[in-house]
């Protein structure tokens, strides 16, 4: 059974809305609908191994403080971003959920050593035969 979903309480982020950048016309000059989500990682309720496998993504959203910033300024309306800055940051966290599966080394097989050296040798045949063409007399 899968564990369920990570889901950040609201309560632990902090939302700024600000004025977004690029085109909208004055919809963008006058209305504050971008939002800036900052998460503070280290002082969060997420679980130990969930909170080191964050801090140890290569994420320029995360400040050396292990703050996590998210600005969404994709939608018009502020709820729309809001919602959207924390559906990111809830699909970032269950990105780091499950811990990575240990890999175990392993040695090839006797026959898997065979069949390369076989694919070697025939291949060097193939080569061989492109050279110069020998008089056998």
């Amino acid at each position: 059974m899968a564990p369920l979903p990570l889901q950040v309480s609201e309560d632990e982020v902090e939302i700024t809305a600000m004025r977004a950048q690029g085109a909208g016309g004055q919809n963008v000059n006058k209305v504050s609908s971008a939002v800036h989500l900052r998460f503070d990682v280290v002082a969060s309720s997420l679980p130990e191994g969930v909170k080191e496998r964050l801090l140890a993504l290569r994420d320029t959203r995360i400040t050396q403080d292990g703050v996590l910033v998210i600005k969404a300024q994709q939608y018009r309306s502020q709820e729309q971003n809001r919602a959207d800055a924390l559906e990111r940051l809830n699909a970032l966290v269950n990105s780091v959920a499950v811990p990575p599966r240990v890999r175990r080394a392993t040695k090839p097989t006797y026959g898997s050593k065979q069949r390369r050296l076989q694919s070697k040798t025939q291949r060097g045949e193939t080569k061989a035969l492109r050279g110069r063409v020998r008089d056998g007399s």
